[in-house]
């Protein structure tokens, strides 16, 4: 490692994670998924969030190689009997503790690329009933998440190929993580409250206007979505149960809803890889009608994301909606990172699968049933991908037919 202050910055950056990503409070559980090659990121980790009082840390520790063995050669029947005790276990860090959640993301994207996307779909649909305790936690914020990245070589070295060395790919990958989340600031934390309040009055204004629909348009792309009655626009901070604000995402630049599922017409290209259970999927093209996606095709990794919207329940809705100007700090640095976290605030973009209540007046209190009834899709995944670029207009539609434009050629209108 030979990036200037380094071993500084990555503290700042563990700081940075634990009081404002999670927002540890004294007597909190944290839960940490991690890779085994991050250690020094989880130990500072770990470090901080007793430093702030938390009562216990636990970390679930990863290895590429070894997730990627499992997948070559278990038997489909092993690799999806997922034991009970790990189901028993998962709950009780969300029923009985309340667990703080933080994700650090550093995977090679195209890790399992070689893998029979039929397996790793099987998977990935049990995985999603099994925890489905935990998803719905998360997705109705009853507790704090947080999800981040690390700087893994298999990762670096997709994003910055033309690099001499692997040091050097990871040296500029955990300078964009750092730039990106803005640890480089004297004080990151206030940085972070700076650029909260930028996103939070963009949401406010989409909230007071309450549009019934919105249309895209660009290259390949011709979309109408309508949005649901009441729904909330949501940006970098959210609150558990308790008003304890945390920040789900580092970095992030969206200003997100729900779209209403039973409104989806037209057609819509994908403009960035997505990087979706260790496949990469390119070139994405979406057909809606009648409110459902009821065609999908992908230059690379077409099965991958027909087996995603086909065999999944809820796969053929929307659940997100997010608007991110190109000129976003991740946009302009004209660097592909291959992973949804960091593409995703490159650009505009739509989820796959299921709605987040709390972007509904009302929802985290509603059924899954009721939440289809308002329009809010319902489903085991929620996976993003990426259409935005400098050449995409969105127009809101009042629900007198008045239209406001709200992106011109990338960038915001109002």
């Amino acid at each position: 490692m030979v990036l200037a202050n380094f071993d500084e910055n990555l503290q700042k950056y563990a700081k940075l994670l634990v009081a404002k990503g999670i927002n540890v409070q004294p007597g909190d559980w944290v839960k940490m998924t991690i890779t085994v090659d991050q250690s020094p990121l989880a130990r500072l980790v770990t470090k901080e969030a007793y430093t702030l009082g938390a009562e216990k840390v636990i970390v679930k520790w990863s290895d590429d190689e070894i997730s990627k063995q499992h997948y070559l050669h278990q038997p489909v029947e092993v690799l999806t009997n997922i034991p009970e005790y790990e189901i028993q276990e998962s709950e009780d860090h969300v029923l009985n503790h309340r667990v703080s959640r933080l994700s650090i993301v550093s995977s090679d994207p195209g890790l399992l690329n070689e893998v029979d996307p039929a397996k790793i779909a099987a998977y990935q649909k049990v995985a999603g009933k099994a925890f489905h305790a935990q998803r719905i936690a998360t997705q109705n914020d009853d507790l704090k998440w947080t999800v981040a990245a690390a700087a893994g070589a298999g990762w670096a070295a997709q994003v910055f190929p033309d690099m001499k060395t692997s040091e050097e790919q990871v040296d500029a990958l955990w300078d964009q993580i750092f730039k990106t989340c803005r640890v480089y600031s004297d004080d990151p934390i206030a940085a972070w409250d700076e650029h909260k309040k930028t996103l939070n009055e963009k949401a406010a204004k989409l909230n007071e206007i309450q549009f019934d629909a919105l249309h895209y348009t660009a290259p390949g792309t011709d979309l109408t979505l309508g949005l649901p009655k009441n729904h909330i626009w949501a940006s970098a901070e959210s609150s558990n149960p308790k008003g304890e604000e945390f920040i789900a995402n580092m970095p992030t630049e969206e200003v997100y809803t729900a779209p209403d599922t039973h409104r989806m017409e037209g057609v819509v290209r994908s403009t960035k890889p997505l990087s979706y259970a260790g496949t990469l999927i390119e070139g994405i093209e979406v057909h809606f009608k009648d409110g459902k996606i009821v065609d999908i095709s992908a230059e690379k990794g077409n099965e991958t994301i027909k087996k995603l919207v086909f065999d999944n329940e809820g796969g053929t809705g929307l659940g997100e909606v997010a608007l991110v100007p190109d000129p976003s700090p991740i946009s302009q640095s004209g660097i592909t990172f291959f992973t949804t976290l960091f593409d995703e605030n490159a650009s505009n973009h739509l989820a796959i699968g299921a709605a987040y209540p709390t972007t509904i007046q009302g929802g985290t209190k509603m059924s899954q049933e009721e939440l289809l009834e308002h329009g809010m899709n319902t489903s085991i995944v929620h996976v993003d991908f990426m259409i935005g670029s400098n050449k995409m207009d969105i127009d809101g539609i009042k629900q007198d037919g008045t239209i406001v434009p709200i992106f011109r050629n990338g960038d915001w209108a109002f």
